[in-house]
């Protein structure tokens, strides 16, 4: 039997609320801190507790983070999925059941390590029985792939931090899986785990705590917030690290606000931004619909404010606890009549700490909200990240009047004048004793005056427009992958970052050789067209149905570069599969002749 080490998924089939959630991130920090290359994702249902939840764990020494199309060893504790997640694995595949649960295992064809759990559980502490059985399955795993228990300890005294008594009860029931399988099994499967060299100086972060501390680092003055999945942890990550990184003295150097809707957030927020504070909310797709109007006159007074959307399955509540794209269209042109806004997409965990404190600076620059685009996968699984970049520069504050020194230095001062001709007036803020401080949400003219003029209107909306278009370039650029006389690129954002690499060398295989084009920021950089005239064919992937950035490149770029533009849209839910996307790009190379 050939062995196969560090190239597989598991697949831990469990109920919520159980504590299996503990379990599982022991398991990942364990490999992690092997060495070897891991990645985790769970999916989780939008209720409290009881519902089925699944945890993947794919070990790649290639470094692939995508979950994998198949299961290769399948942890059964949860009775109410039992019969589906036996069914749908392939023969040979590894399973690992709950023998207390009661439920059949009539495969033949894979390959079974039936262990009490219940019952090893309740021996060490009947009281906690239902949470001790989750790591009796971890030992289990730790003898059969041969885990190192020494990095296992350490990754349980990581997990429950000062708890003494947590920490030794669950070394114990490691131990005790461990002893089961050693005692009780026969190994009759490939899978092994070997240390490697690879996570050195890194770490495990979520998406959403890196996003958390770039905030605070951007000089975050007021969150306003109202909770709503998969973005709270955001929230909840300013306020426990605000205390220790902004405080002067005994005083708090910020403010947070727990509003009572969304739409209320949106209001603190601007109203903030108005006064010359840097003011941010967090939410998902729900909490954007509601703030619409809000966007609105943000964008139409020219208030700075930030929004982070971290996405989640819509329309509706949708499929709350699952990952998508499917809100880029939607900040890109919020709100009603004419719109366009600044939406910075960062694609890994180092990014959402970088674009956490310049999305500020760029509000300001700008004087308009700006949104930052995330998505559930992205900010609710820990990522091994290798640092971040801290700003190093004084904030920008933009064009900010503050004396009466710098207001007469202006000809013809108005608060919607633009006087430089990059399309960002002055500002001034309120208790500087400048006039004016008035910023209107109804039609105005140049100098913040009252106005229904055709020509004011008209002017007033070319300026908007001609502003965050021109801030393409000065937003975070595409990064690029080119391979040299390659005719076929791919553009892609976000979190599909993370399946790129597979998905790439998945059309190596077939002969295929592409370039690559990450976009970070939207209006798109001038070097997305020189991209898309240095490739034939373009294809756009993404992780939602209708194809919104395709879309978006369809109507903003030149009509003789619209023939090479295709699209691979692909949403179920889940994270980005490698395959999937392959194979569909494999389609649509055979349909155009490419």
């Amino acid at each position: 039997m050939t062995k196969i080490i560090n190239d597989f998924c598991i697949n831990i089939a469990t109920a919520n609320g159980t504590g299996s959630q503990s379990a599982n991130l022991i398991l990942l920090q364990t490999f992690f801190d092997m060495g070897i290359p891991a990645s985790g994702k769970n999916l989780f249902p939008s209720n409290i507790s009881g519902l089925p939840t699944w945890y993947i764990i794919r070990l790649s020494d290639h470094g692939y983070q995508a979950p994998g199309n198949d299961t290769h060893i399948q942890v059964l504790v949860n009775k109410d999925t039992w019969v589906e997640d036996l069914a749908g694995l392939t023969p040979g595949t590894v399973v690992i059941w709950n023998s207390d649960a009661k439920m059949p295992m009539e495969r033949e064809d894979v390959i079974s390590y039936p262990v009490p759990m219940t019952t090893l559980a309740r021996g060490i502490s009947p009281k906690l029985a239902k949470m001790v059985a989750n790591v009796i399955y971890v030992g289990v795993l730790a003898e059969m792939l041969d885990m190192d228990q020494e990095v296992i300890n350490q990754s349980i005294a990581k997990q429950f931090g000062s708890k003494t008594k947590a920490i030794e009860l669950n070394i114990q029931a490691a131990m005790l899986g461990r002893d089961y399988a050693k005692e009780n099994f026969t190994k009759s499967d490939p899978y092994l785990v070997e240390k490697r060299e690879h996570n050195q100086g890194e770490f495990f972060i979520e998406g959403n705590e890196a996003l958390a501390l770039g905030s605070i680092f951007g000089g975050i003055q007021l969150l306003a917030w109202y909770p709503i999945t998969p973005s709270s942890s955001v929230a909840e990550g300013i306020i426990d690290w605000l205390p220790e990184l902004r405080m002067d003295g005994e005083d708090a150097t910020y403010a947070v606000i727990q509003a009572e809707d969304e739409l209320a957030a949106a209001g603190m927020i601007i109203g903030a931004g108005w006064a010359g504070a840097r003011a941010m909310t967090a939410t998902s797709g729900p909490g954007i619909s509601l703030m619409q109007e809000f966007i609105g006159l943000a964008y139409f007074a020219e208030i700075p404010c930030v929004f982070w959307d971290v996405n989640r399955v819509g329309p509706s509540t949708g499929l709350p606890t699952r990952t998508q794209q499917g809100d880029l269209l939607m900040l890109y042109e919020g709100s009603h009549g004419d719109t366009t806004h600044i939406v910075l997409i960062p694609g890994t965990v180092e990014e959402c700490f970088e674009f956490g404190w310049k999305i500020f600076d760029v509000s300001e620059r700008y004087q308009t909200p700006v949104f930052g685009f995330s998505d559930l996968d992205l900010g609710m699984n820990k990522w091994a990240c290798k640092g971040f970049e801290y700003p190093d520069q004084p904030m920008d504050r933009g064009k900010v009047l503050l004396t009466k020194e710098q207001m007469d230095a202006i000809e013809n001062y108005g608060r919607y004048r633009d006087v430089d001709g990059d399309g960002i007036p002055y500002r001034t803020l309120p208790g500087s004793g400048l006039d004016p401080i008035l910023y209107r949400g109804t039609g105005h003219n140049e100098d913040g005056l009252y106005s229904e003029k055709p020509d004011d209107y008209r002017l007033l909306m070319d300026r908007l427009k001609r502003k965050i278009m021109d801030a393409s370039d000065a937003l975070p650029e595409p990064l690029f992958k080119e391979e040299a006389e390659c005719e076929v690129g791919i553009v892609y954002y976000g979190s599909m970052e993370n399946t790129i690499q597979e998905i790439d060398d998945i059309l190596e295989a077939t002969g295929r050789k592409v370039s690559q084009c990450r976009v970070r920021a939207l209006p798109l950089h001038s070097e997305v067209k020189s991209f898309m005239e240095r490739h034939e064919t373009v294809i756009v992937l993404e992780i939602n149905r209708d194809g919104q950035l395709y879309g978006i490149m369809r109507k903003e770029m030149p009509t003789e570069l619209l023939t090479r533009i295709h699209c691979v849209a692909y949403s179920d839910g889940l994270p980005p599969r490698a395959e999937v996307y392959a194979d569909k790009i494999l389609e649509v190379l055979k349909e155009v002749g490419a």
